[in-house]
């Protein structure tokens, strides 16, 4: 029960690995330890039982039992918060939690969260709670609830409560407000909570909690168990950080940034920069200045990217740190001075910070609040030490402090608030992924901090369990069970251990025999090479439609003589001895029979796949529509060079003029970066190049830079503009042709070998067995098929696995197809990347290919060309079948809540995507 719930919630969340780790790591808790689910139990004895069960766990550090998830900042802290609470509740019934915010900031963004119909709702995808939702309970309105009638309903409650303001309440010994009489229940809200019989405490950033006045209140709530999250698993002394004693799972940032969760954190200076010959304003100014080159440079980066790959546009802004409030107010007037790159920053810049009050504080808490929306205009933030946890937003990409600090303090508090990616991942552009910090009077400190073993981003003693660094990796072939039959291997296939690569007969995968026929049909070595020249042959026959629409038209008669022909042909030089054999304790070959068994394996061991390609008939011309460019970048001239390195790898990039040249006119810069692009003909498309470049030149000259000033912007950012220009081109593209036709080249193609990379010696883990931990089943291989054309296969999620045993009891045979097996290509963006499906099944009556997805990912853009593109394919497949007498292809996309062994295949094909493209042109 509690697995299955757990990998519901799970994949119902889209939990990442650390958080359904996490997950998993509370349901081990509770099945290790079930007396935690109850009020009359021994914490002592609970403590010593967990403690086997977690060698980090040392003390609960409570009066009750508590446990610390340490997850970086940016990994989705609150997203596990809900996904404990689904959880709880599902699969035990715990219908009250109390959740704990420590500032004013995290309670009211928690508020939020926990609030169905909000952008960042953490119980999105929970079926059970789409009816009958959560009651919210606040600090603000707890004595206006109606606490008693829920409890008829089984009505999940969670309260949500700030730390800090009982804290001040208690302070000089008053009682919390909390804690007074009220009237109504005749007992305090506090007392009501305490003594209900399943409450559990949630604690965000929990290292805000320990040994506070108001935590020690908390204590007196006696709740069943204690949930604490935070990214900094230890509270701050005079000597030195005290690591808490509670913590279950360890997820620190140097993991999160190994494994891409969070942007990567680099440090910004000038080439050969000397603090030393600047005065303390002047390098404030410098940074300030760099910072905005910087920023304007990510802001064209992201604007390509977004257009490039059809997504949201993200708009970056500027942190600057300032020392206290007056210098706040000090940079606020510089930057929007005339004398900051012509006040082109001016009301582009909040100062947030104690001194604003009534209106002007609403005022800024709104834009603050509002700074990720696009058409917001904020791109520069001044603040002083108010931006702490709980401000998530994730288009902050340039830090500019300007208070002192020591390097590690710039690091720990710099990066914290920057890490978030806009795109829930990184996107391999390295200026979209990258967090910068400008600091050029600490440059090296930081550098040389980053590099200390002890450093956040270096630190990663503990991680998840998962394969360590020290296990051997290997690229395991898994070949077609045509070649294991037959007793053949792909000739340029690597060696790779036989426990992975091939299945002998007896291997043991998960307890149960793999395959029931793994021993080659042949048993000499002439029937080998026999075998071998006949595979090569049947290869051929591939491209002859004619005679070989279909795979079975193999066996007809007349075509087996014409195979048997050529394959003496070949062997003709050893045929001889071949025939009679090598002595006399060999017998002969029997030719004919291997033609033969080798043909019939290959038509049961395979599913027809045309090779399909649509083609334009007659002339077909190319261009691009005119059109107006959208918003530029704000480029800023500069003669100094810029240099950054990532703080975890320790890469460096640049930010300079590129090539010094003078061109004759403005616009030349951008065209001989635009004709770079292999899709961009010069001869063709110039008049159209030279409008656009001239619109991007126009746009500059209108901003009353000198012209050298323009010369130096051109030359510096010719190529991001480029870039930039392309995208938007792409999306004007257009293509003519007399017509469009459909060309089947092969009527059916042979099974390509599946490429893995596997840990050494890893047995295969049996399909039916149920995978405890699903967030490490991309690292599984997965035996003990009877239907599947592969004898060993690799899934990308357990909903894929569940899938795969629908198709062992219902399908003919299936497989999951290798990469260039179908050749289908869909467009996102000005890419064409190849579309792999995740089976193809051959049935009865059809075939089908199946995507399974995320029913949170159907609506995507990516998932629709991807639908788009398999549909067209499967139309044009199943016109070839109808002409050739071969089955109908069927493309289904099916949400991975849906996949469950009750159902049959036929119940999925309610989910069919068809092509809804006319004639044969291409999408």
């Amino acid at each position: 029960m509690s697995s299955r719930v757990k990998n519901h919630v799970t994949g119902r969340l889209s939990l990442r690995p650390p958080q359904a780790e996490s997950l998993a790591r509370l349901v081990r808790a509770l099945e290790s330890a079930p007396e935690m689910l109850g009020k009359d139990r021994d914490v002592a004895s609970i403590l010593a039982t967990l403690k086997a069960e977690f060698p980090m766990l040392e003390d609960f550090e409570r009066d009750f039992p508590s446990l610390c998830f340490a997850l970086a900042t940016g990994v989705g802290k609150t997203r596990l918060m809900g996904a404990f609470v689904a959880y709880l509740h599902l699969a035990h019934g715990i219908n009250n939690f109390f959740v704990l915010a420590p500032n004013l900031t995290i309670y009211n963004k928690l508020i939020a969260d926990f609030t169905p119909n909000t952008p960042k709702y953490v119980f999105k995808g929970i079926g059970e709670f789409a009816i009958n939702a959560p009651r919210v309970i606040t600090g603000d309105n707890y004595d206006q609830q109606n606490v008693a009638g829920g409890e008829l309903f089984g009505e999940v409650r969670i309260n949500i409560f700030n730390i800090s303001k009982i804290n001040s309440e208690v302070r000089g010994g008053k009682e919390p407000r909390i804690k007074r009489m009220r009237e109504v229940l005749g007992e305090s809200y506090f007392n009501h909570l305490a003594n209900l019989p399943d409450l559990v405490l949630l604690m965000d950033e929990s290292h805000r909690y320990r040994a506070q006045a108001g935590m020690r209140a908390i204590n007196e709530l006696h709740p069943l168990f204690g949930l604490e999250v935070t990214a900094t698993p230890f509270v701050e002394s005079a000597k030195a950080p005290i690591p808490f004693k509670n913590v279950v799972m360890d997820y620190p940032l140097a993991r999160a940034m190994e494994d891409g969760f969070v942007k990567e954190p680099a440090v910004v200076t000038q080439r050969n920069f000397k603090a030393s010959n600047h005065a303390s304003e002047e390098i404030e100014k410098i940074k300030l200045e760099d910072g905005v080159r910087l920023h304007e440079a990510t802001k064209v980066e992201l604007l390509t990217y977004a257009r490039e790959n059809g997504v949201k546009v993200v708009k970056p802004f500027i942190l600057v740190i300032a020392r206290d409030t007056t210098h706040a107010g000090q940079l606020k007037a510089l930057i929007e001075s005339s004398a900051f790159f012509e006040a082109r920053y001016q009301g582009k810049v909040i100062q947030v910070d104690s001194s604003r009050t009534g209106a002007e504080e609403e005022k800024m808490i709104e834009a603050l609040l509002n700074v990720e929306n696009p058409e917001e205009p904020t791109e520069i933030v001044i603040h002083v030490n108010m931006l702490k946890e709980g401000w998530d937003v994730t288009n902050l990409y340039t830090i500019v402090p300007l208070r002192a600090a020591n390097a590690r303090t710039l690091i720990e508090q710099s990066i914290g608030r920057g890490l978030r990616l806009p795109y829930g991942k990184r996107t391999g552009v390295a200026a979209v992924d990258r967090l910068n910090i400008v600091a050029h009077d600490k440059f090296q400190e930081i550098i040389d901090e980053a590099n200390r073993g002890d450093s956040p981003i270096r630190l990663k003693q503990v991680i998840l369990e998962a394969p360590s660094s020290e296990d051997k990796k290997v690229s395991v072939q898994v070949l077609p069970n045509l070649l294991t039959q037959l007793g053949l291997h792909d000739e340029h296939a690597p060696h790779v251990p036989p426990a992975l690569a091939t299945v002998d007969a007896g291997t043991e995968v998960g307890g149960e025999q793999v395959n029931a026929q793994t021993q080659p049909v042949f048993s000499t070595e002439a029937e080998f090479k026999a075998a071998h020249v006949v595979r090569e042959v049947l290869a051929t026959y591939e491209v002859k439609r004619d005679l070989a629409p279909t795979s079975a038209a193999l066996l007809k008669p007349e075509i087996q003589q014409e195979i048997l022909a050529e394959v003496e042909k070949r062997l003709n030089p050893q045929q001889g001895q071949l025939l009679q054999g090598a002595d006399d304790q060999v017998p002969a070959l029997d030719l004919s029979a291997v033609v033969a068994k080798t043909t019939e394996i290959l038509v049961q061991q395979t599913i027809d796949i045309p090779r399909i390609a649509v083609v334009p008939t007659g002339e077909v011309t190319t261009g691009f529509h005119p059109f107006r460019l959208g918003a530029l970048p704000n480029f800023q001239p500069g003669q100094r060079e810029i240099v950054g390195q990532t703080l975890r790898t320790s890469e460096q990039f640049t930010l300079n003029r590129e090539s010094g040249l003078r061109e004759n006119r403005f616009e030349d810069y951008i065209v001989k970066k635009l004709i770079d692009f292999d899709d961009i003909d010069y001869f063709t498309q110039a008049d159209l190049l030279y409008d656009l470049a001239g619109q991007a030149a126009e746009h500059y000259q209108q901003q009353n830079y000198a012209d050298s000033e323009l010369h130096e912007i051109f030359d510096t950012y010719g190529k991001e503009l480029a870039r930039l220009i392309r995208a938007q081109m792409m999306e004007h593209f257009w293509e003519k042709a007399a017509g469009y036709e459909v060309q089947v080249s092969r009527g059916f193609t042979e099974l390509k070998p599946c490429n893995y990379t596997a840990t050494e010696g890893q047995t295969a883990h049996n399909l039916r067995e149920t995978v405890t931990e699903t967030s490490r089943i991309k690292q599984m291989l997965f035996g003990g098929f009877t239907r599947c054309l592969y004898p060993l296969q690799k899934f990308d999620s357990d909903t894929e696995r569940r899938f795969a045993l629908l198709l062992e009891r219902d399908a003919l045979k299936w497989f999951k197809p290798a990469k260039g097996q179908f050749q289908i290509y869909y467009k996102l963006g000005s890419e064409q990347p190849e579309y792999i499906p995740d089976f193809v099944a051959e049935l009865d009556g059809m075939i089908l290919m199946v995507e399974t997805k995320a029913r949170v990912d159907l609506a995507s853009a990516e998932v629709q060309a991807k639908s788009a593109a398999a549909s067209r394919w499967c139309r044009h497949a199943s016109e070839h079948a109808a002409e050739v007498g071969g089955k109908s292809w069927r493309y289904l996309v099916v949400p991975h809540d849906e996949v469950t062994e009750d159902k049959r295949l036929s119940d999925y094909l309610r989910f069919e995507v068809k092509d809804t493209a006319e004639g044969g042109s291409p999408a």
